[in-house]
């Protein structure tokens, strides 16, 4: 393949204040991932520790392989809302005993673990990425079921979580709960419904209804163990399928476990020598100018992100504002569509359609890199057919079948967010850089527009139009859109799965390429729909 040439000189001052102001960003982000791993805070974590039990993420540590990463997925859950960062729950991919595992767990020291409206769309997310990437579902509960003030959020659309687990076990991917403290009402039926449950001795509690609730319900006298411990499931109602003495052995047992699935990827991973990229990841940081509406060359990404630097470009005359090519990244084949410019005119949309048809005959995956503020307008482009080639683009996009990864780098604004595979249209996995912004338009434009419909109506309607007011207008608008398009606030929402340190993107997409080929690649051969000419 053809090697990348830079032309990017990181002694510039352009690369140095872009650069800046990355690394000002990336200190706002660990200061908000810093809250997720604080959980509960000091208090509750320390009483959590005098009874003697571990933390969330240091269950994982010890389930995981030694040395091998864990992709956190989901950290920001919350952000922005009335409930703790992080969603009271961790999950993300890890290897246990060689093989790839979605991994979720509860934090404790967050109201008892209990699942509020945002725990549940972190975990449906989880299941979701399980299901489609057919990895192993490792479930470490500990939690008290619903926040009961929250209850109306959670009780009706939470019925998916059990959904998805009798799903997962029906096609054939394993699931397992490993159960360190309550599993209550419905929380019960995670180990209830899960393929293979593992408790620990006098820590364990799984019951649909507590001794409080028996007592009201029907006057029965009991106790936690008798209703709803580990040796009564274990010895009596069978629910245990592992009796464990202590966290760490119901850790060594979830990895045993593991190491008997016979589970097996689709396709083995690659085996030949990897070559890293030929240019510094550190240069990463200053290739996206802070003021997104000056252009920056994606091919400056790519040289930084792929094997060797090596990138065989697609239609490279044509199109120009958004470059198309063949790649590889981490030894797994990858086809690659990168806003250039931000506008996509109908060359652009064309080209697409085409290379993404051509990804699905090859069952080769596409990487999406974004940095567009959508489809032209104007009446040149609307006579020239911009709504029908934009929509063959989106059409390409919505019937491919080849997994799809989503990377926001700059602007990704309006249906031009929706032509590079946004989360509605189910990338296996999405994340953002810190500089990226995505709204329905930019917040200048957005705001203007509305000044323009309200001087029009002012107008139709003979009245005289408050300039004062309308300057106000404009900037509670151009500051509420801003707000609500920074990535911290969209990834509170899991509108992506993670805002990333620029620098870590090609580790991020190596874990997912290689969870990706857990599951069989398989490109469209047609079904593509009607494409309007």
């Amino acid at each position: 393949m053809p090697t990348l040439r830079t032309t990017l000189d990181p002694t510039t001052p352009e690369h140095r204040t872009a650069s800046t102001a990355m690394r000002s960003k990336l200190a706002d982000l660990e200061a908000e991932h810093a809250k997720a791993l604080a959980g509960g805070g000091e208090k509750y974590t320390a009483r959590h520790r005098r009874r003697g039990k571990l933390l969330p993420r240091e269950r994982i540590e010890l389930l995981l392989d030694p040395d091998t990463p864990f992709l956190e997925l989901s950290p920001l859950a919350a952000w922005g809302s009335d409930y703790p960062v992080g969603a009271s729950m961790v999950t993300g991919i890890g290897t246990v005993e060689g093989v790839e595992c979605l991994v979720t767990a509860n934090d404790p020291t967050v109201r008892g673990g209990a699942s509020n409206p945002w725990t549940l769309k972190k975990a449906l997310r989880a299941n979701e990425i399980a299901y489609t990437n057919r990895l192993p579902c490792i479930s470490l509960v500990e939690s008290g079921g619903a926040d009961l003030p929250s209850q109306k959020e959670i009780f009706i659309p939470g019925g998916a979580i059990f959904r998805d687990i009798t799903r997962l076990s029906a096609a054939g991917i394993p699931t397992i709960a490993v159960v360190f403290g309550n599993s209550t009402a419905g929380g019960a039926y995670v180990p209830g419904m899960s393929d293979h449950t593992v408790m620990i001795k006098e820590r364990s509690k799984v019951f649909l209804g507590g001794p409080p609730l028996v007592k009201m319900a029907t006057g029965e006298e009991s106790d936690d163990e008798s209703l709803g411990g580990a040796e009564m499931h274990a010895r009596t109602s069978g629910l245990a399928d592992h009796f464990a003495v202590d966290e760490q052995d119901a850790i060594r047992q979830a990895r045993r476990i593991v190491a008997r699935l016979n589970h097996r990827k689709a396709h083995p991973d690659p085996v030949r020598p990897v070559e890293p990229p030929k240019y510094d990841e550190e240069e990463l940081l200053g290739i996206v100018p802070e003021d997104l509406k000056t252009p920056f060359d994606p091919r400056e990404v790519i040289a930084r992100v792929v094997d060797g630097s090596e990138f065989d470009e697609f239609k490279p005359l044509y199109g120009t504002s958004l470059v198309t090519g063949w790649a590889e990244l981490h030894g797994y084949p990858v086809g690659i569509l990168a806003n250039a410019q931000g506008v996509l005119f109908s060359a652009e949309s064309q080209k697409a359609a085409q290379f993404i048809q051509l990804a699905n005959q090859r069952d080769i995956p596409l990487l999406f890199l974004h940095n567009t503020t959508g489809y032209m307008v104007g009446k040149e482009y609307e006579q020239g057919g911009i709504i029908k080639h934009g929509a063959m683009m989106i059409n390409a996009v919505s019937n491919s079948r080849v997994p799809h990864l989503s990377v926001l780098l700059g602007a990704s604004y309006g249906a031009g967010h929706y032509g590079m595979c946004g989360r509605a249209y189910d990338p296996r996995f999405l994340f953002a850089w810190p500089s990226a912004k995505s709204a329905v338009m930019g917040p200048q434009q957005l705001a203007g527009v509305l000044s323009i419909v309200a001087r029009a109506s002012a107008q139709a309607k003979g009245q005289p139009y408050d300039d004062e007011a309308d300057a106000g207008l404009r900037a509670m608008v151009e500051q509420q859109i801003e707000a609500e398009s920074l990535p911290m606030f969209l990834s509170g929402r899991l509108y992506d799965d993670g805002v990333i340190d620029p620098r870590d993107t090609r580790t991020v997409l190596g874990l997912c390429l290689s969870a990706i080929h857990t599951a069989p690649v398989e490109g469209a051969r047609g079904g593509f729909g009607i494409f309007r000419m």
